[in-house]
């Protein structure tokens, strides 16, 4: 039996989209798209070179769905370069908003609407998600994480960054295709961390708000492409080049700061 195609939805926000980047999740993908879908409209995913067989059913899902989207890279490129494909098509589109979450079922669907609220009423800022560990979480990647919040602390002046790796947020679209474009980096596991800190050196603000996470176990659908030595030495050459950008930036940011001038433009 064939789905008819829903009519669009006239409460679709023409501002703030929800964007998913995707990469071998399995069908966890599909639970997370409906979750996000059940809270928000539009919802674009990014398939990132996935080879796990859910591209086909993504856009089965989106032909009966005008407000879902998938666009799919041939080839996988990473996180960062993925969101960066969905800001470009977002921008095109007159988006000026994007909320990315991840498709692997530890982001917290329920909380879209909050953010996007908390967004609508103050566009200016980035509202980061401060992450709620339950006993789930591995307790090394939480301790990990200390590690990466102490060097963006660093990096930012203070900036109030609450946490520097989880990737459920709202950014400012123009804002952050300007940080992306103007360097090569910051298109796989780096992203997160590195978002936050160019933007914070760009003068946008952040806003915390506490976010559950759920680390799902494999028999469960969980899927992890964190890689321990990888994607740390990844992380150490990432603040390498952010202690750098901030050494050389340090003067400005702090008579800015001082004076309370017009935010660094990179």
């Amino acid at each position: 039996m064939t789905t008819a195609p829903r009519a669009p939805d006239p409460a679709a926000s023409r501002t703030h989209l929800v964007l998913i980047p995707s990469y071998n999740t399995g069908a966890q993908v599909y639970a997370t798209v409906r979750a996000a879908r059940a809270q928000w409209a539009p919802v674009w995913v990014v398939v990132d070179g996935s080879s796990d067989g859910t591209t086909d059913g993504l856009r089965e899902m989106a032909a009966v769905d005008p407000l879902l989207r998938v666009e799919v890279l041939p080839q996988n490129q990473g996180k960062g370069a993925a969101v960066l494909q969905g800001l470009r098509l977002a921008d095109a589109a007159g988006f000026t908003h994007v909320l990315t979450m991840d498709s692997d079922g530890q982001h917290p669907a329920e909380l879209i609407g909050s953010f996007m609220a908390h967004s609508l009423q103050r566009p200016e800022v980035m509202v980061l998600g401060r992450p709620v560990f339950d006993a789930s979480a591995p307790m090394l990647r939480v301790r990990g994480r200390r590690v990466s919040n102490g060097w963006t602390n660093l990096e930012t002046l203070g900036a109030g960054v609450a946490d520097s790796l989880f990737g459920f947020r709202v950014y400012p679209v123009g804002a952050l295709i300007a940080v992306m474009q103007g360097q090569r980096w910051m298109r796989r596991f780096d992203f997160d961390t590195e978002a936050v800190v160019r933007l914070a050196w760009r003068g946008v603000k952040p806003l915390n708000l506490d976010a559950p996470v759920r680390y799902l176990r494999a028999d469960e659908g969980g899927v992890s492409h964190f890689r321990y030595g990888r994607d740390n030495l990844l992380l150490t050459w990432m603040h390498t080049r952010l202690m750098v950008g901030f050494a050389l930036r340090l003067p400005s940011l702090l008579w800015r700061r001082w004076w309370r001038l017009p935010p660094f433009q990179p």
